[in-house]
């Protein structure tokens, strides 16, 4: 447990450290608008040793020559980083670098190539050697452009190509790593392989999906493009546009207002630039900013001199977002350059110079956010608060350069290997020990000069921004490492943002507005896959994310809510006892079958009574026995269904309610056989004698037995769970299994209600002073009129109500039987006890 924590924490220590670590801010004045550059412009340096001290007044002699203020910069790197080595007593004891930088050498490619020794203008005068030796070898810098090294190379036969040992400045290009093509040629740059990937980290983090890209229209933008689009499809980003700027300029002017529309007319508020800042892409770079067109422009840090030649408004919300390599800061550089020319190298003009880093810290106590910093600073508190000039991407090379250098013929000199002439000896010597050298420079770092194991870059992420003041900002606003996990390799300092912008938030850049919650997403053939349009899920789907591609039917027990962005359980509906139905059912059964009790308790102790025993009053028991089970029965339709109950519900009803017609019909059938039997010794008198009509009762329970026997084999009653009838409802009823056997049993006690309803009808003229066959045919009448209209109402509801139906039908049907037949006899016994007498009846009987 202890070493995953170790391990966690091991894996984040960037992180901690970077929130720990106050962020890194640089200022610049802006240069000036007629210090405009020519294209493919590039500096050139030549290394060598000398065998005596070299003081800082050599260095500003050479740097004394009229140079571009933007490739000032360069030089003054150079001179720091050679005095640094020659100052340092570990390496080249007794000896020192110089370097030759001829005037015009940060010119064009063509003009600083004839400035370069062992050129064809040259190559019979090449500096500080032996005129007779072949053997000797020449160190050249180049860069920071592409076309600056490439020509370099290029232009070099294979003669010459042993003479020089070529290392460049600048970005890494994959043309110059052709170790056949160029074998004596190092990049000092790791390698940006990751930078696409960086890029697409960063779209990711502020939900950018539509994208602009504007790059050259070489090898090396096919090829940063054929990366960053397949980074781009992993994650779901788009092109908006791709603008390939073709490198010949008679052929860009033909088509600068083709892309200038192609910009204008997108939607994105976000256009990557990519390629060389001496081309024909920084010429449309520069046309589109003095067009007016704002956009957050993401590049590389080799365009820093060309956004600090613009201004921007106060509106924070658009800039330039750079991606440089991560390096330490390299201090003592202002104080070097100032020391050598006091007069020229001036506080301001450094700061049109290069970076200034400054501290953040002050200054976000001055001030709440960069854009009040910048409208109230002024140049002597931006020079109180400024340490020191930063190091650019192409100075660090230079000075990972120069050392990378001084540790190879260092070590040739341990190994006895130099000709001790002045120069570096034979250019394989050197290359065999160049290839091989690998040191950690001054600051921290490693480096390897092992081209075959260059490394991939780390990346600052740097927000830069332009003020009318005259004053230019860079705030560091995250870092990238392609080592760690992914998902963790992005990290942005959300806070510093805040300061900078006044906002967490970075502009939008989508194609199509986010589909929320209970919408999915709808693509068209043949557009981006970033466009689409938001169409509602379907019925009973959700979607509770942004932007999902399917929405999520809900399980059989959820339904969809209004805004379908979540599932709700349904309700379980089923007649309960909570429900006020359910109660109301509940109670009339109990009060019916409470007082059907009661009307038993009468008829038991008045069993003696005419009125009792005229209706034959084992019958009488009997009925009101089984209608106080059918008024029972209805407990059984109440409450949560379940299996047994569901068995139990039809059944009981079948039988109870069939001994209770039944014996309906045996006490008709009595009535009948009672007042037709009229002689001693007639065949009807044998079926009164014995007690025939009792058994009426239990042939006709037995047959319904059977039929709910064939009932319970064939498909019996069970649970019924409907999720799909009514919405957000989940009805659970009892399902009669088979219907037709459900039919059946209730044809079968309308037979035998009919068969008592005729049989009490024809007997209903007999006399009536005790004589139940009206209120036989009357409680028969109601019986079949009740489950008549049962039938339809019942077909026509569903859930619940279909239960109320049914149980309702029973109860009414049981009172019509119970009131019908022992309410009056009950009123009489109770209320007119005098009717109730022998005497009575012959009197009524005698004629």
């Amino acid at each position: 447990m202890f070493t995953l924590i170790f391990l966690f924490l091991l894996l984040n220590i960037p992180f901690l450290v970077s929130s720990i670590i106050p962020p890194r801010c640089f200022w610049r004045m802006k240069q000036n608008k007629d210090e405009d550059r020519d294209l493919l412009t590039g500096c050139i340096f030549i290394l060598y040793r000398v065998q005596w001290p070299v003081e800082k007044d050599y260095f500003s002699h050479i740097l004394n020559k009229q140079t571009s203020i933007e490739y000032k910069y360069f030089p003054l790197a150079l001179v720091f980083s050679l005095d640094e080595v020659n100052r340092n007593l570990d390496l080249l004891p007794n000896m020192s670098f110089v370097l030759e930088f001829p005037e015009g050498s940060c010119k064009t490619v063509s003009k600083s190539y004839r400035r370069v020794p062992l050129s064809e203008e040259n190559r019979d005068f090449p500096p500080n050697y032996n005129c007779f030796k072949d053997t000797m070898c020449l160190v050249m810098l180049s860069g920071p452009n592409l076309a600056t090294s490439a020509m370099v190379a290029i232009f070099q036969d294979p003669y010459r190509s042993q003479q020089v040992l070529h290392l460049t400045y600048g970005p890494f290009h994959t043309i110059l790593s052709d170790h056949e093509k160029f074998p004596y040629l190092y990049q000092m740059a790791p390698k940006d392989t990751a930078l696409p990937l960086a890029m697409v980290s960063l779209m990711l983090h502020f939900n950018w999906n539509w994208i602009g890209l504007a790059i050259l229209d070489n090898d090396e933008g096919t090829q940063f493009l054929s990366h960053l689009r397949r980074e781009m499809e992993k994650n779901r980003v788009c092109f908006a546009f791709v603008s390939m700027i073709p490198g010949n300029t008679h052929l860009y002017m033909s088509r600068a207002e083709m892309y200038y529309n192609q910009i204008m007319t997108s939607s994105t508020n976000i256009v990557i630039i990519y390629g060389d800042t001496d081309s024909t892409l920084a010429v449309s770079f520069r046309m589109w900013e003095s067009l007016g067109i704002q956009r957050i422009w993401v590049t590389t840090s080799q365009w820093d001199v060309t956004t600090s030649k613009r201004d921007l408004t106060l509106d924070s919300s658009h800039g330039t977002l750079a991606f440089a390599h991560h390096h330490s800061e390299i201090s003592g550089f202002k104080k070097f350059v100032q020391t050598l020319n006091p007069l020229k190298y001036t506080d301001e003009y450094l700061t049109r110079l290069g970076w200034m880093n400054f501290n953040c810290e002050v200054s976000a106590s001055k001030c709440e956010t960069l854009k009040n910093c910048s409208s109230n600073a002024s140049l002597q508190w931006l020079m109180r608060q400024t340490f020191d000039v930063a190091f650019s991407d192409d100075s660090y090379d230079i000075y990972n350069a120069v050392y990378a250098v001084a540790h190879a013929v260092h070590e040739m000199l341990l190994q006895q290997v130099d000709d001790g002439k002045g120069h570096y000896g034979n250019c394989l010597k050197l290359h065999s020990f160049l290839r091989k050298t690998h040191f950690t420079n001054p600051v921290g770092e490693k480096v390897n000069m092992n081209q075959r194991e260059k490394q991939q870059g780390e990346y600052d992420i740097f927000q830069i921004w332009n003020f009318p003041n005259g004053f230019g900002f860079k705030v560091k606003i995250g870092e990238f490492s392609p080592y760690f996990p992914y998902g963790q390799q992005l990290h942005i300092y959300e806070d510093v943002i805040e300061w900078s912008t006044g906002n967490r938030q970075m502009p939008p850049s989508v194609c199509s507005a986010d589909c929320g919650p209970g919408f999915r997403k709808f693509l068209q053939e043949g557009i981006a896959a970033c466009c689409f349009d938001c169409i509602p899920c379907p019925e009973n789907e959700v979607s509770n994310e942004t932007n999902v591609d399917k929405c999520v039917r809900c399980p059989e027990d959820q339904y969809a809510n209004r805004e379908q962005d979540q599932c709700i359980h349904k309700a379980v509906i089923f007649l309960n006892y909570e429900d006020p139905l359910g109660i109301a059912l509940a109670l009339m059964a109990l009060w019916f079958s409470a007082f059907t009790v009661l009307a038993l308790g009468i008829f038991v102790k008045h069993h003696e009574t005419p009125i009792v025993k005229a209706n034959n009053r084992n019958l009488s028991y009997i009925l009101l026995i089984s209608l106080m089970f059918c008024f029972l029965c209805p407990l059984l339709f109440i409450g949560q269904p379940n299996s047994a109950t569901c068995v139990m519900q039809q059944i009981t009803f079948g039988v109870v309610f069939t001994v209770a017609v039944s014996t309906v019909l045996a006490k008709t059938v009595t009535v009948l056989l009672a007042f037709t039997v009229t002689a001693p010794g007639r065949r009807m008198r044998f079926f009164m004698i014995s007690r025939a009509p009792n058994y009426i009762i239990a042939i006709c329970t037995l047959i319904q037995i059977i039929l709910c026997a064939i009932w319970l084999r064939v498909s019996p009653p069970s649970i019924n769970i409907d999720a799909y009838s009514v919405h957000g409802q989940i009805i659970i009823v009892c399902d009669k299994g088979s219907v037709t056997v459900f039919y059946c049993v209730l044809g079968y006690h309308g037979s035998l209600a009919f068969g008592s309803f005729i049989v009490a009808f024809l007997a209903r003229n007999l006399p009536d002073k005790f004589n139940e066959a009206k209120l036989l045919t009357f409680s028969m009448l109601l019986f079949c009129s009740v489950w008549v209209t049962f039938l339809p109402v019942y077909h026509s509801t569903r859930g619940k109500v279909m239960v109320v139906v049914e149980v309702f039908s029973i109860l009414s049907s049981s009172a019509g039987l119970l009131g019908c037949i022992f309410i009056p006899k009950c009123y009489i016994i109770l209320f007119k006890p005098e009717r109730n007498s022998l005497e009575k009846i012959r009197d009524k009987t005698s004629p």
